[in-house]
């Protein structure tokens, strides 16, 4: 998937700033993973973890009691 935008990953009204965030704490992780076990990185880190949100891979789970009234 070539650069999905941020309106086919939310569903349900979902923040954008929860994404934006939720990315980078996947980012993250995919760094420190590939850091741990001394890989190498082809691909940047963000657009790894933008494809695995897109694909359903991982999904965004928001707090209830955080959504506008």
């Amino acid at each position: 998937m070539l650069r999905p935008s941020s309106s086919q990953i939310l569903k349900n009204g979902e923040s954008t700033y929860s994404l934006v965030i939720a990315v980078a704490k996947r980012a993250r992780d995919i760094l420190d993973k590939a850091y741990d076990n001394k890989e190498i990185i082809n691909r940047k880190p963000v657009a790894t973890a933008v494809e695995q949100f897109a694909n359903g891979e991982y999904k965004l789970v928001e707090d209830p009691s955080l959504k506008k009234k």
